[in-house]
């Protein structure tokens, strides 16, 4: 999860089609209610309408949380001023609060995204929340919370991803043939060295713990959280481009210029998925400002996840 988790962002975008830099995006988020008007020396404003551009493509949204006091209404909200046809939610718990993440905790944090779902069970899909340091009791909510129809895992930063103490939780995730999202944290090397595990989060798994845990496990399906969320992004797509089985989203708040089509050049057009983590309108216009065809934004927007959720029989029609 980004360092704007739960912080829900209304504003304006516009065309890059859309933002020119990431200022302008910043800029954008101060805004509200409609979209800000920003002229491309290519086209007058009058002449685009941005708001077909973004919803002409379908969109599932596989980076988002709700939250324990809010109404998940909020979150529709925005889901329909930006054409997000679901909304893959969670609400997990980072290891640097005052909460040791419990099996009551993380019980909790699940029933408020099953009250999510129910509310709206065709718009939030769930992903439950387990903390592998209580082995037996995360293995005994899994079942809880797939009986409540949840459709994958998100994971914080109690353990790595490659510790052996979640090697039970992702074999059985292997066999529920869906998808383990995992907060996950790149430092920015310096002089040369790279701090291997970061100066914000020591216990967030970086792009090398990703790699070591899909080598070990091909069979299953990780996906990295929030590419847009800062740190070495560049890095985490080069440390990972070989695992076919580790996924990107989009998620977070400081989409750099040119972050998408980086991306899509070591990790391919099938393993990146359309995500906010909070960060809305960064999130789709970062994706229609790239130099992706046509078909490749079906894919990021939609189809990529979808084809996830599709092995399990969760899939989108």
């Amino acid at each position: 999860m980004g360092s704007k988790t739960r912080h829900y962002f209304s504003g304006y975008i516009n065309r890059r089609r859309f933002f020119k830099d990431t200022a302008a995006s910043a800029a954008g988020l101060i805004l509200g209610g409609a979209f800000m008007e920003m002229a491309d020396e290519r086209s007058s404003p009058s002449s685009f309408d941005i708001m077909k551009e973004v919803r002409k493509y379908r969109k599932i949204n596989a980076h988002e949380h709700v939250s324990p006091v809010n109404d998940p209404s909020s979150l529709i909200d925005m889901a329909d001023r930006l054409g997000m046809n679901r909304l893959v939610v969670s609400l997990p718990i980072s290891a640097d609060s005052k909460t040791r993440a419990t099996p009551d905790e993380f019980r909790k944090c699940n029933d408020v995204v099953a009250k999510a779902m129910k509310k709206y069970p065709d718009r939030i899909m769930g992903l439950m929340f387990l903390n592998p340091q209580y082995g037996n009791e995360s293995l005994e909510e899994i079942k809880r919370c797939i009986d409540l129809g949840m459709i994958g895992l998100k994971v914080y930063n109690q353990v790595k991803i490659n510790d052996p103490l979640f090697y039970p939780i992702i074999e059985k995730f292997i066999d529920l043939k869906m998808i383990i999202l995992m907060h996950a944290h790149c430092a920015i090397g310096a002089a040369g060295m790279r701090t291997k595990y970061g100066n914000v989060q020591p216990g967030a798994s970086n792009p090398d713990d990703f790699a070591e845990a899909a080598e070990r496990y091909p069979e299953a399906m990780f996906q990295y959280a929030h590419t847009g969320g800062g740190g070495d992004w560049e890095y985490a797509c080069k440390a990972m481009k070989k695992y076919k089985n580790i996924y990107v989203d989009t998620s977070g708040s400081n989409n750099e210029g040119g972050m998408i089509d980086y991306v899509l050049k070591y990790m391919g057009e099938d393993r990146l998925f359309f995500g906010t983590d909070g960060s809305y309108y960064q999130g789709v216009g970062n994706i229609l400002d790239s130099a992706l065809s046509e078909g490749q934004m079906r894919k990021i927007f939609f189809e990529n996840f979808n084809n996830i959720l599709r092995r399990s029989g969760n899939n989108v029609n």
